[in-house]
């Protein structure tokens, strides 16, 4: 999501009565890529790009068919195969081995429902988003063309959006892409032998991160948290902190403040004071929330455990698998910035549902197909 915003504010600050720009997408995977699908890049006419579609060997070319598509006015797909031998071939040689194809969607400030704009209006959402993007048509079919984009709301407003007769696949495969939050590019035939690409892309909101403490390692965990593109609330005494962690955190706010929780908000304990991390352990433990981190040894959490147990606010198996203490991935971590990397990606392998282990053990490939 982080992606996402930056080409957002790029896009805002142009000045469309000089320059010109496009919006290129990845919509589709073949074997192996350093971007997966969803990898967005704005490009300016006037050279600038904001983004990325590969890890730096596809962006010069891209670049300049980018600028083409602009000239022309016309969105269009490309596709990079690095699978060949072929020595012309772009990306051959840089170890990706494989085929990606990339949509290149000239921009109009006037238009509403330009990418960048659709983005825009979901960026905020706490639920998520499928967006229905048109990569491919292999007939003419009326309203139906390269480039268009739709936020899915129902099946009934995609029939209507499709005045075609697609098979019922494309809604079992938008299932899926819910259940799965997972998205997907996929060919569907019509009745009438025509043919649709469609890239079906699931939207997540921002990981809302609540740090509850006000010591002087919050600093390190709220830079890095910010970094990633997360969105950080501090809970604490708001007269104890400095004042540059109200630059840094999106929301400074006093203990008693009720924070919303949802199933993509987290929390991490870092007090360092027992009574309060227990307050805020029992408050936790009542809301919508599946990541609870804490600092401190495994002893200090049986202690905490008994408390609660005496106190008639017992730990049901559904509690325990909230909780994550002591808190981070075992990097052997010992500053306040390695604690916070070790933390930060325990939480991330909570959202993917990995477990964290090196990629060199891991069997098949990085990411799943």
């Amino acid at each position: 999501m982080k992606e996402i915003k930056s080409i957002i504010e790029a896009y805002f600050k142009i000045d469309f009565t000089i320059n010109q720009a496009a919006l290129l997408t990845v919509v589709r995977v073949a074997g192996s890529s350093y971007r997966r699908t969803g990898a967005r890049m704005l490009v300016i006419d006037n050279g600038d790009w904001v983004g990325g579609i590969s890890g730096g060997c596809l962006e010069g070319d891209a670049l300049k068919k980018a600028k083409l598509a602009i000239a022309l006015n016309k969105p269009t797909l490309i596709t990079y195969d690095t699978t060949t031998d072929d020595p012309f071939q772009i990306g051959v040689g840089l170890g990706c081995n494989g085929i990606i194809d990339i949509l290149i969607s000239p921009l109009h400030a006037d238009d509403e429902n330009n990418p960048i704009k659709i983005l825009n209006k979901y960026l905020d959402s706490r639920s998520p988003k499928l967006l229905v993007s048109v990569f491919g048509v292999n007939n003419l079919i009326e309203n139906i063309n390269i480039g268009n984009i739709y936020v899915f709301q129902n099946k009934e407003q995609l029939k209507s959006i499709f005045p075609i007769n697609l098979d019922n696949e494309v809604f079992e495969d938008i299932d899926f892409c819910f259940k799965n939050l997972k998205s997907l590019p996929k060919t569907y035939k019509t009745d009438d032998g025509n043919a649709v690409k469609l890239f079906l892309e699931i939207l997540q909101p921002t990981v809302h991160l609540v740090v509850y403490g006000a010591n002087y390692d919050i600093y390190s965990f709220v830079r890095l948290a910010k970094e990633i593109g997360w969105k950080v609330t501090v809970v604490c005494n708001t007269l104890k902190v400095h004042q540059i962690l109200f630059d840094i955190a999106d929301d400074v706010v006093p203990k008693e403040t009720e924070i919303v929780f949802d199933e993509y908000t987290v929390a991490v304990l870092m007090a360092h004071d027992y009574e309060t991390d227990y307050n805020n352990m029992a408050h936790l433990l009542a809301q919508n929330i599946g990541y609870i981190g804490m600092l401190g040894p495994a002893k200090r959490n049986i202690k905490m455990y008994e408390k609660l147990e005496k106190d008639g606010k017992g730990l049901s198996n559904s509690d325990f698998r909230k909780i994550f203490n002591p808190a981070g991935l075992d990097t052997g971590a010992t500053t306040p910035e390695e604690i916070s990397i070790s933390i930060l990606a325990e939480i991330r392998t909570y959202f993917s549902k990995r477990k964290g282990g090196s990629l060199r053990l891991r069997k098949g490939s990085i990411h799943e197909s």
